[in-house]
């Protein structure tokens, strides 16, 4: 795993993420996901990639009920780029690297 990503939970999901100052892109997983996992590399490159344009994080939708439930959470992979607290993109599914990189550049502004 990289040292690019978080992890967040629901206890510390409004302090990395909502209060954050850069955008964040956070992926909600599950151990036993087979998609979260081919996704998992892919993810990790990207945060090394964009590591001073936006932060990545990883939440278990299992170990989070609570953020789960309030961003309505029903397929994962699931992406949600937040970004001064709102919700800016949101994408279900595992995507390939320049999927991934296509959502977070269609979705940011330069700072």
């Amino acid at each position: 795993m990289s040292e690019h990503i978080h992890h967040v939970t629901d206890a510390n999901f409004e302090d990395e993420v909502l209060k954050s100052e850069l955008p964040v892109l956070v992926d909600y997983w599950a151990e036993w996901c087979g998609p979260c996992k081919n996704f998992a590399p892919i993810l990790d490159l990207v945060a090394g990639d964009y590591k001073d344009k936006i932060k990545v994080a990883k939440m278990d939708i299992d170990k989070n009920p609570a953020m789960t439930a309030r961003y309505g959470i029903r397929g994962i992979p699931t992406v949600m780029l937040f970004k001064d607290g709102s919700i800016e993109a949101t994408r279900v599914g595992a995507l390939s690297k320049s999927q991934l990189v296509q959502f977070i550049e269609n979705n940011i502004r330069q700072q």
